[in-house]
């Protein structure tokens, strides 16, 4: 199957501009080219409201963005991705008001503090003690969900949630979610070194921010794939797509949870690269998806006779 045209086209624009790769730029020159990616996506729909939040973690304030649908019920935790390293709301805004309407819940984006001035664990902490302020503050079913390094932490919080017995999660929304650090599988030969967004030594340069000591990046909270058991875990949403380096580690991971009786519903995307589902209006499949996604989380949080 070939790449999606909007997305080869993407490509393509890139390499003809002369944007150098990833792997050579600080993260300071990286966040500057993520922000030209941001005004391509534009705008998103309107919801009936968007509150910024301030939200208390255990050093510090960070931001939160919450969007909210008129009749909403129930509340989803997103995680935005960026390699741990691109910070900001703006990246997911677009994403998010889809995801909101089509879902009829809320959406609370965190803005997590990012490598490498804070590195692992100051993301996930942030992000674990983001979930839990919510949970205390919104009533109805909590989702939490995010993509790539968002799906990494949403994934370990998810394990960490069962593991504390808290807070309840009706379901994990894991979009291409980083589930490992072992850079040889099959996916990584296929896409690592093809001109696309995601490769091989983009996925090292990231890892080299967030947790610069490789031998611990073995650990399952960097590495939620090299947990024991995923046993318990709320019921999981993963969206994978072909052209992705990290194909193979997700569906190994959705593997292991089915394994571990948790139940998985398989999003695949053969034709498509990985940041598609926030790359909205830039790639219309990343509209469907979202919206894919949100029609599931509004029948698995429905009310009963609904």
């Amino acid at each position: 199957m070939t790449l999606n045209p909007q997305a080869q086209a993407f490509f393509d624009a890139g390499r003809a501009a002369g944007a150098p790769p990833l792997w050579q730029l600080t993260a300071v020159q990286a966040r500057e080219g993520s922000a030209a990616i941001v005004e391509m996506i534009g705008d998103g729909p309107p919801v009936s409201s968007v509150e910024e939040l301030q939200i208390p973690v255990r050093d510090a304030v960070i931001a939160g963005r919450r969007y909210s649908p008129d009749g909403a019920r129930g509340t989803i935790v997103w995680l935005h991705g960026g390699g741990w390293v691109f910070d900001g709301l703006e990246s997911g805004d677009a994403m998010c008001r889809i995801l909101a309407n089509s879902a009829g819940a809320d959406v609370v984006a965190i803005d997590y503090r990012v490598a490498p001035e804070h590195p692992f664990p100051v993301p996930l902490d942030d992000c674990w003690d983001a979930l839990r302020w919510v949970a205390g503050t919104d009533e109805g079913p909590l989702v939490l969900g995010g993509d790539s390094a968002g799906g990494n932490m949403s994934a370990v919080c998810s394990l960490r949630a069962r593991d504390a017995g808290g807070p309840a999660l009706a379901a994990q929304i894991l979009v291409y979610p980083v589930t490992d650090h072992d850079t040889t599988r099959r996916s990584y030969v296929e896409h690592g070194d093809t001109g696309l967004l995601l490769g091989a030594r983009e996925m090292q340069w990231f890892f080299d921010h967030y947790e610069p000591d490789v031998a611990r990046r073995a650990n399952p909270e960097v590495s939620p794939l090299r947990a024991a058991s995923l046993r318990g875990v709320p019921p999981a949403i993963v969206v994978v797509a072909g052209y992705d380096p990290l194909h193979d580690e997700v569906i190994a991971y959705a593997q292991r949870l089915e394994e571990d009786g948790v139940p998985v519903s398989l999003h695949s995307y053969p034709d498509d690269a990985h940041a598609f589902f926030s790359f909205v209006n830039i790639m219309t499949s990343g509209n469907e998806a979202v919206a894919r996604v949100g029609a599931q989380v509004r029948e698995m949080i429905a009310a009963p006779g609904d």
